[in-house]
């Protein structure tokens, strides 16, 4: 069963936040997760949200919680966690009963 990592926060830093996009993009790449959605604007029609909505698809959730842990994505994960405000989640995916 699929695992996603659904993130939605607002960036504080822009300019400082720059260094995040490319480097976790490689970290994605490295464990074959693929990036369905990556909206900058995304509209809010109801509740709390932020602009930014990313999520993620792995082949699990234990998939992606590796990632998460990685060193890889540990190393690089101060910029987005240093410039935006937020909350990131993991999620399986949905089977029809």
């Amino acid at each position: 069963m699929s695992g996603y990592v659904i993130a939605n926060y607002r960036i504080t830093d822009p300019e400082a936040y720059e260094a995040y996009p490319p480097a976790v993009t490689a970290t994605l790449l490295a464990c074959e997760a693929e990036i369905l959605v990556a909206d900058y604007d995304s509209e809010v029609i109801e509740g709390e949200a932020s602009s930014v909505t990313i999520v993620l698809k792995f082949a699990s959730k234990e998939a992606a919680r590796t990632w998460y842990n990685s060193s890889d994505y540990q190393n690089i994960i101060h910029h987005r966690k240093d410039n935006t405000e937020g909350f990131i989640l993991f999620a399986d995916e949905f089977t029809m009963p």
